[in-house]
């Protein structure tokens, strides 16, 4: 997948095709003016993803890089992603498992300059659980059901359960989460604070939400996002660098103004 520009007004669509000439795509791109919504697209295996859907998010974050956007992550159909593909990890050997093949995309994920918004409905597991944890923002539809139950099948979550999910959940609830295999409702996740809002639609929701960032300065969010993402004990001196540069910024200069001209009238 290239990188082309974007259409200002119209979303542009395309699919990475599946290796070896198969018409099914793994990914469903579309591109806005502002933001990328970026689909699972193997509904008939509740979209596991597998590594045709890994070398395509591995594209996309190559373009999100280059051209940062606002990305929305959501599934084809009922499910977000039920999990990894099942009959490719059973083929795996050690050597592939140093690889981190899942690990190395949703870190990927996770690190792109602006916000990432997960859409979930229905399975969110394993895999598909970790390409979740791996957004800054998670919504669902009442019918999600959000676990790791890898241990169940002879393995760990080893695609950023064990580093995220105690960031976003605390230490003691993840521990049990990723020690049992527990998996969560809807209702169960909002309460863990795993997700953000049930809604019926939580592609609306998002877009809604990407909506309120693109009002935003482009640059304030990344550095925003930057900063979260960073050690608390490394953040003051970055918080100093981001916010000088912000401070000498046009973009500061010009919504301030336009702000002070707005209480005045």
């Amino acid at each position: 997948m290239t990188s082309q520009p974007l259409a200002p007004d119209e979303p542009v669509i395309r699919a990475r095709e599946e290796p070896h000439g198969q018409a099914q795509a793994p990914l469903l791109i579309e591109h806005h003016a502002d933001r990328v919504v970026a689909t699972l697209n193997r509904p008939e295996q509740r979209n596991a993803i597998n590594k045709a859907t890994i070398d395509a998010l591995h594209d996309l974050c190559a373009e999100l890089e280059q051209h940062p956007k606002t990305l929305i992550i959501t599934g084809a159909g009922p499910h977000f992603a039920g999990g990894a593909d099942i009959a490719e990890l059973r083929d795996r050997r050690a050597a592939e498992a140093k690889q981190g093949i899942n690990l190395t995309a949703f870190q990927r994920i996770h690190a792109l300059p602006m916000p990432v918004i997960a859409a979930l409905s229905g399975y969110a597991l394993g895999g598909g659980a970790e390409l979740a944890y791996a957004a800054d923002i998670r919504i669902a539809s009442p019918t999600l059901k959000i676990g790791n139950p890898e241990p169940g099948l002879g393995i760990i979550a080893a695609a950023g359960a064990t580093m995220r999910l105690p960031e976003i959940v605390g230490h003691a609830r993840a521990a049990e989460l990723l020690l049992t295999g527990r998996t969560l409702t809807a209702e169960e996740a909002l309460a863990y604070g795993l997700i953000t809002s049930i809604t019926d639609d939580p592609l609306a929701e998002a877009h809604a939400i990407a909506d309120r960032i693109a009002q935003l300065e482009p640059r304030a969010v990344e550095h925003t996002k930057t900063v979260l993402h960073t050690p608390k004990q490394d953040q003051p001196e970055l918080i100093g660098e981001l916010q000088a540069e912000l401070f000498d910024s046009d973009a500061k200069m010009r919504r301030m103004t336009a702000f002070l001209e707005r209480k005045t009238r």
